[in-house]
């Protein structure tokens, strides 16, 4: 035991500051106000970014990374891959990914398949 602090049958006394291993009722209160108030933002957060994205579609912003490949590098693609040039050499003229043109031209070959 600390010097000056007090006991009762070896039991240490905290006066209500500490209590180690005990919760008492008005901390699992104060807990599940704090948890309360912390769901409650969360929702507020959620409501405010649903709003956000509503109003942007609104204006006709949508939100999201551009696409690599827009409808004139992917012409160029498919014409120059149509003469028998190489994925690799295309994608190196457009300076694009490889795996991106690949991506590109994958609904037209998924085309070519079911339409056979």
């Amino acid at each position: 035991m600390a010097a000056g602090g007090s006991s009762v049958n070896g039991t240490p006394i905290c006066a209500g500051l500490h209590r180690p291993n005990r919760q008492t009722i008005a901390d699992k209160m104060l807990f599940m106000v704090a948890a309360m108030a912390a769901e409650m933002e969360r929702e507020l957060i959620r409501e405010r970014t649903m709003d956000g994205l509503a109003a942007a579609a609104a204006q006709g912003r949508y939100g999201g990374r551009p696409a690599a490949v827009d409808a004139d590098p992917l012409a160029i693609a498919r014409a120059r891959q149509a003469r028998g040039e190489s994925v690799t050499s295309i994608a190196r003229h457009l300076k694009i990914g490889r795996s991106t043109l690949y991506r590109a031209l994958a609904p037209q070959a998924a085309e070519g398949q079911t339409s056979s």
